[in-house]
């Protein structure tokens, strides 16, 4: 086959790709990873972060439609607790948070083509290797919870929407059935609770899947699949101003055990912005 062929049926595979499966809006998958920069590379990290893999390493990739990053400050980390936890040893690492929508129905066609990119984009050397990840997982959907029923946003909203903050919580049940019974707590009951009168308009909660066998080396596979729920708090405030009041608190229900409660800013996209604040 001919080059010229050969890349006329590559373009004819992308109209047969978009002709068939899912395309609805919903979030039915995300992909959500907290990484920390090396000491001394915060800027050179935060730049190719948003200048090229924001881009080249998510939003260009079919059926990831939306996506958003997030600081979190020293004096954010601070807030963080528990001080023991299986997430972030310590408590404080993991100073940025990405966030990303991938369409219901298309994570097995989109993890082919994120460890396809991804490999090339280490073959050519746009891999900032001077970060760790602390939590990195593709999750599953499993509830969205709104404070104010049928008004406002929706989660498909919520990474495109103006939120002035977010706070990650994990959660880790004894074992599947628990994570089982632990959701149905927090979608009907410690959920609505909370965010009645509260300034989170919204909580989305993931469950994570593995990674897959061909992963890049530099992420660690993906622990508490059957145990852990993924929580984050879409807030209408800066978190700091809400904290002690509706975060210091947040718990299990004695349905299993928190291992993180975690507030972030939203970056301002293109700038610096938070980065000499980091430690």
């Amino acid at each position: 086959m001919s080059e010229e062929t050969d890349h006329g049926t590559h373009h004819e595979t992308y109209a047969e790709l978009a002709a068939v499966g899912p395309y609805g809006v919903r979030p039915g998958h995300a992909l959500i990873t907290m990484v920390e920069p090396h000491p001394g590379h915060e800027y050179a990290y935060n730049r190719w972060y948003e200048d090229d893999h924001y881009y080249a390493g998510a939003m260009a990739m079919p059926w990831m439609y939306a996506g958003r990053r997030w600081v979190a400050t020293r004096a954010l980390q601070e807030l963080r607790y528990p001080e023991k936890s299986a997430v972030a040893q310590p408590v404080t690492a993991g100073a940025y948070l990405s966030t990303y929508w991938i369409t219901e129905g298309r994570y097995d066609e989109h993890m082919k083509w994120t460890v396809a990119i991804n490999k090339r984009l280490n073959r050519d050397a746009r891999v900032h290797q001077a970060r760790t990840h602390v939590f990195t997982a593709f999750q599953d959907h499993e509830a969205t919870v709104y404070r104010d029923g049928a008004a406002g946003p929706r989660d498909f909203h919520a990474l495109d929407h103006p939120y002035r903050g977010l706070v990650l919580q994990v959660v880790d049940a004894e074992d599947a059935a628990g994570r089982a019974e632990l959701l149905e707590w927090l979608r009907t009951r410690e959920l609505p609770h909370r965010l009645a009168g509260s300034p989170a308009a919204m909580v989305t909660v993931f469950r994570p899947t593995p990674l897959p066998g061909d992963r890049m080396a530099y992420v660690k596979q993906v622990e508490g699949v059957d145990t852990r729920l993924t929580l984050l708090w879409f807030l209408e405030t800066d978190p700091r101003d809400c904290w002690e009041r509706h975060f210091t608190g947040l718990d299990a229900g004695g349905l299993g055990r928190v291992e993180l409660v975690a507030p972030f800013l939203p970056t301002v996209p293109g700038t610096d912005r938070y980065v000499d604040e980091l430690r």
